[in-house]
């Protein structure tokens, strides 16, 4: 062993004694006649010390920031007065009697003893030197005391942990799949899994009753803050149980993970539930913040004999016109309100109108197509105050609500409405079963194996299709969407009559499906579970922007590896081997 402590270990209580350490140099001072060395480790940061005339000093003089030594020496415990209080060894300092350099380092591309900004790029390109920083680190600590803390928690209730494979059948249910050619059987290609949903299920019907896995998941889609080419999802499935059970063993579970691990506190417990269509009517996305209480509202009624036809012609073919007040914001530039209203129009609406509260008065570049008494009753239906601001959208009820909803979804944190002191999770139940495509076809609402809420839901089919609800469930946090998951369709004709409505043949659905649809006819047993996001937890927890910044590894943007320079070219004979050929392609921008 190179060392007999680590770096963060040495107190007091072992003073006089004789030890080694090793580590990377964090910081030297030279002193003329004293130099002193901070060393470091992923434990904490010795300090080592030595005279002019002693045996370690000539050695400490000629290291360098990051290197890495061996040091032996002797404990001695330091004065009141030169203690450093902040770190666990800082009551004593080793006198170092040997120092051996066991490895030079060139000067690193950024400092690793200062917490300064550094270009992501770059940190990804020397993610080891990135890793040896404190909050690199402690990010790595979390994670690994997250996993290892869920793994000991299912272990303990009779889960148990298996793998299931990285090489599948293709079927890009939802992203794009990442495939791989087979060697042995030509012009054929594996998938890396989205997620290992059919096979959990099938571990049901094998009568394993409680699984999970920290499995690695691959999504071929563009990449943004909490969304990435690869993550790791806590993969959980049990036997026999509704969606109240599954629900309830998730959320013992939750809130003992942010007990123990969260900045701060989940400002409720029991978490409270809202189905999708009241999260929807109120907040106008299935995934609320609810750090701030804005709330949508409808000024249909108040403007349903009004002579403006923008309203008017909405309403009278059977839309509504619904409301966002921002609080205190009456005096917003016009800038302002044109972003949010492109804001809005991302999610469908034709414009948005905007009513400004000041004293009587009520400032508006519709207010001259409305009565006075139209503009008091907007005023009394969304419980406007002096000083607000209405932003008004008049649309279907899904497309006024949504669009709505990202503005709201900004406004928070960008007006600092938000308590970020605790954590607001909520959960949204009764999803529906299936929606439209922008074909007008249909399609799943989550995922093609969910179940209908109840036998009459699945009865909608026939009739009112958008109208029948699922089983789906999903966790929110801070307008974050922290898992989702429902209760699976455990017959085949069940489920056969789901893909008919999306427009999935027998035939088509045997050959997408078929080892599932199979299993389903052996005694499969009611099941469900979730897929619950490792790295998007964990960033929770520690609050970052960036889901990047607590995976070991991580990609730019663009899913680039500046470590790895990956993707790369391959040998071409290895192409040949499988029988593929590169048709030169423009990169996407």
């Amino acid at each position: 062993m190179h060392r007999t402590h680590t770096c963060g270990q040495l107190t007091a209580a072992a003073a006089g004694t004789d030890v080694t350490l090793a580590g990377w140099v964090h910081r030297r001072r030279d002193l003329g006649g004293l130099t002193f060395i901070d060393l470091r480790d992923r434990y904490g940061i010795t300090q080592i010390v030595a005279k002019s005339g002693e045996p370690g000093h000539d050695a400490l003089g000629a290291v360098r920031n990051e290197w890495v030594i061996k040091v032996t020496g002797t404990v001695r415990e330091r004065s009141r007065e030169t203690a450093n209080l902040k770190l666990a060894t800082g009551g004593i300092e080793v006198a170092a009697k040997t120092v051996e350099v066991l490895n030079e380092a060139k000067t690193p591309p950024f400092y690793v003893n200062e917490e300064t900004p550094v270009e992501e790029t770059l940190r990804w390109k020397y993610r080891y030197i990135d890793l040896r920083r404190e909050g690199p680190r402690e990010l790595m600590r979390l994670r690994h005391e997250v996993v290892a803390y869920i793994r000991a928690y299912l272990t303990d209730r009779d889960f148990w942990e298996i793998e299931t494979p990285t090489m599948i059948r293709s079927d890009p249910t939802g992203a794009r799949d990442f495939i791989v050619p087979s060697r042995y059987y030509p012009g054929k290609f594996w998938a890396l899994p989205q997620s290992p949903q059919q096979l959990k299920q099938i571990l049901m019907v094998g009568g394993i009753d409680k699984y999970f896995q920290i499995a690695h998941c691959y999504r071929d889609e563009d990449p943004r803050a909490d969304r990435v080419y690869e993550h790791t999802q806590l993969d959980f499935e049990m036997s026999f149980v509704d969606q109240e059970d599954v629900m309830s063993t998730l959320e013992a579970l939750y809130t003992e993970i942010f007990r123990q691990f969260g900045r701060k506190p989940l400002a409720r417990t029991p978490v409270p539930r809202v189905t999708y269509e009241e999260a929807m009517r109120r907040y106008g996305i299935d995934r609320p913040d609810l750090r701030f209480e804005i709330e949508l509202v409808d000024l249909t009624d108040a403007l349903r004999a009004t002579a403006f036809i923008a309203f008017r012609s909405v309403i009278d073919s059977g839309g509504v016109v619904r409301g966002l007040i921002v609080p205190g914001q009456a005096a917003a530039t016009r800038k302002d309100v044109d972003g949010w209203q492109a804001l809005a129009k991302t999610k469908g609406a034709k414009g948005l109108a905007s009513f400004a509260f000041a004293g009587t008065e009520v400032r508006s570049p519709v207010a001259k197509f409305l009565t006075p008494a139209e503009l008091e009753s907007l005023r009394i239906a969304s419980k406007a105050k002096d000083g607000d601001l209405l932003l008004a959208v008049a649309d279907t009820h899904h497309v006024a609500s949504a669009s709505l909803g990202v503005v709201r979804e900004r406004l928070g944190p960008e007006l600092g409405l938000a308590d970020t002191t605790k954590h607001y999770a909520v959960w949204i139940t009764e999803f529906p079963l299936i929606e439209r495509t922008p074909e007008g076809g249909w399609t799943f609402a989550h995922n093609p194996f969910c179940a209908p809420l109840t036998p009459h839901d699945l009865e909608l089919l026939d009739s009112d299709p958008a109208a029948a609800r699922s089983k789906q469930y999903d966790f929110v946090i801070d307008g974050k969407e922290i898992f989702g998951g429902s209760v699976r369709i455990h017959q085949r004709a069940v489920q056969e009559r789901v893909f008919a409505q999306m427009g999935v043949s027998k035939d088509e659905a045997q050959t997408r499906f078929g080892a599932l649809l199979d299993a389903l006819e052996y005694g499969a047993p009611p099941s469900g579970g979730v897929g619950a996001g490792i790295d998007r937890l964990v960033m929770t927890l520690a609050g970052t922007e960036n889901v990047r910044e607590v995976q070991a590894f991580p990609k730019t943007q663009t899913g680039y590896d500046p470590l790895l320079d990956a993707p790369a070219d391959v040998d071409p004979k290895l192409l040949e081997e499988l029988g593929l050929r590169v048709v030169a392609k423009a990169p996407k921008a």
